[in-house]
């Protein structure tokens, strides 16, 4: 009897596991810390400005390279060549993902932020803002997260215009990791992109743009924050916009309202941009609703 008892609880547990997907632990999401986001910002601009293909740049990689390997997670590098108005330039995606848990296609959660700040030759430019925050907080991110299955945190080079934005201008690093999953045939592992980008200002008033756009609401809601985040329409061209073209939902928290006063936007692509104009409870506070995120998609695709 005690030997066909075993044999029966052997059979349900293997019928268990053939089930719809565990859904993964819970995320310890309110451990997101903005103020150790904000110290990898002022490190990152304590590189000084790092336009693709700058020294500063390659510094910059190593240091996200080396926080990320902190967090126990591999990355692997994406470099490739492309051309652009000043030539053919260099770029370098930074990609770290975590252990993967099989559960069929859309699993995987893409969080994205652009490290690069944009080339200027007449100011000193070091993007506290633009590229410091969202990159010093997916770091962050990536700490508290780095635990659960299935995500991917990618740093993409490239996303400032040298020029002007263009099909041929902008958005390099985005583009070629799209480009890459469909060489691979791998678009239909992705289940979601969040990209973070500008959401360090003091005064965090965060647009929501691109699809997703109510389970960032929720998720926002569920992390005591509904209030600084808003739908503006999906005019906003940024690293969301490659995914958005191949398929793949993918949403924008950006606060692109950046100055010294409500609507003049004077600190964008200044010498202001400096750390004294941000705020690491701003970082924390989007650092935590992209965590809620994570976590509701990954019960969505579970299947709770």
């Amino acid at each position: 009897m005690a030997k066909k008892l075993s044999f029966v609880i052997i059979i349900v547990l293997l019928v268990g596991g053939c089930g719809a997907s565990q859904a993964p632990k819970e995320i310890a999401w309110q451990q997101c810390s903005g103020t150790r986001a904000y110290e990898h910002v002022a490190k990152l601009v304590g590189f000084g400005p790092h336009p693709t293909g700058s020294e500063a740049l390659g510094r910059a990689a190593t240091y996200i390279e080396s926080q990320l390997h902190e967090y126990g997670l591999t990355t692997e590098e994406q470099v490739f060549t492309a051309q652009t108005p000043f030539g053919p330039k260099q770029f370098h995606n930074i990609v770290a993902k975590t252990r993967v848990q099989q559960g069929g296609p859309d699993q995987v959660i893409i969080i994205g932020s652009h490290y690069d700040t944009k080339l200027f030759t007449n100011l000193t430019f070091v993007g506290a803002n633009d590229g410091g925050s969202s990159t010093g907080t997916l770091l962050e991110i990536a700490r508290v997260a780095a635990g659960q299955p299935n995500v991917w945190f990618v740093f993409f080079d490239g996303e400032e215009a040298m020029v002007e934005y263009s099909n041929e201008d902008g958005l390099w690093g985005s583009k070629y990791f799209v480009e890459d999953l469909k060489r691979k045939n791998a678009v239909n592992q992705i289940k979601a992109m969040v990209l973070l980008d500008m959401i360090g200002d003091k005064n965090l008033d965060v647009i929501v743009t691109g699809s997703l756009v109510d389970k960032v609401f929720d998720a926002a809601r569920a992390a005591g924050f509904r209030e600084y985040f808003k739908f503006a329409g999906n005019g906003m061209l940024d690293d969301h916009v490659p995914f958005l073209r191949a398929g793949i939902p993918a949403v924008d928290l950006i606060d692109f309202d950046f100055g010294s006063a409500p609507g003049l936007n004077d600190y964008w692509h200044t010498e202001k941009d400096t750390l004294d104009k941000i705020s690491p409870h701003s970082m924390e506070i989007v650092g935590q609703t992209t965590l809620r995120l994570i976590e509701l998609l990954q019960n969505q695709a579970a299947g709770h």
